[in-house]
């Protein structure tokens, strides 16, 4: 008798490591995909890194007078840097890979609800940061590298070393694809409860200041930049209580449908 339930517990005890075991060979199998699909996007743009640094030092070189360069302070700098670039490009590519197989592996043990309401959180947050990282480039580069330059005194050469200028960009790019994730973060706290539209709403004068403030610290002294960035940062804000609005009012009538 003894025997019998020593021998059921371990079959208990077994049904219970079984579940776990699954899941990490899951997580294992989910991880592997993940870096290959990093690895095969990264090998094609590792042949072009050189090419790919020129493109993002192309806002900086367009301005510097004729005869201007950039440098590299360090011996290993012209091989390691612009292959850097290219790890973290291919790492942008695919962003949507990876997030894909981390959706696989944490999907199932969600309710449908919020199923549907990740997968566009997903979607729409790789767009914005895109976005972001776009605007970055094309809008606002140019004009902080203008003004540096024109502020730069008489008889100084401006030789940027290409790893600190590396270094600056992407900060710059991750400073503005995290600013465009705005609507995503309002749509979250909204639907923990932690606010709600209307209480977001009527904050929109201190709001309209405050991305005038930050747009005035992360832009160069330029109005135009300042204010492209700052409306396009209130423009995100309202975005993000419009749609935090749908999603509580999708989850209400979720939750009536549930209910009768």
């Amino acid at each position: 008798m003894a025997s019998s339930n020593r021998s059921q517990l371990a079959e208990s005890g077994d049904d219970r490591e079984q579940p776990l075991l699954t899941h990490l060979l899951e997580l294992r199998q989910r991880l592997i995909r993940a870096m290959l699909g990093f690895i095969i996007v990264l090998l094609p743009l590792a042949y072009y890194a050189r090419q790919l640094y020129h493109a993002l030092a192309e806002p900086l070189l367009g301005l510097l007078p004729a005869g201007g360069s950039m440098i590299a302070t360090e011996v290993a700098s012209p091989f390691i840097t612009p292959l850097k670039l290219a790890a973290l490009v291919a790492f942008a590519i695919s962003l949507p890979w990876v997030l894909y197989q981390v959706w696989a592996f944490v999907a199932p043990g969600l309710y449908r609800n919020e199923r549907k309401l990740i997968i566009p959180l997903l979607v729409t947050s790789t767009l914005l940061f895109y976005v972001g990282v776009a605007f970055a480039y094309f809008l606002v580069l140019p004009r902080i590298f203008e003004f540096f330059l024109s502020v730069s005194p008489s008889g100084v050469a401006v030789m940027t070393d290409i790893s600190h200028y590396l270094t600056f960009v992407i900060r710059l790019f991750m400073a503005f694809g995290l600013a465009f994730e705005t609507p995503v973060a309002i749509v979250l706290l909204a639907w923990t409860g932690f606010v709600t539209p209307q209480k977001l709403a009527g904050q929109r004068q201190y709001v309209l200041v405050g991305v005038f403030i930050v747009a005035a610290i992360i832009t160069p002294p330029d109005i135009l930049s300042q204010c492209v960035l700052a409306v396009s940062m209130y423009l995100l804000y309202e975005m993000g209580i419009v749609w935090a609005r749908w999603v509580l009012r999708a989850k209400a009538s979720a939750g009536s449908g549930g209910s009768g």
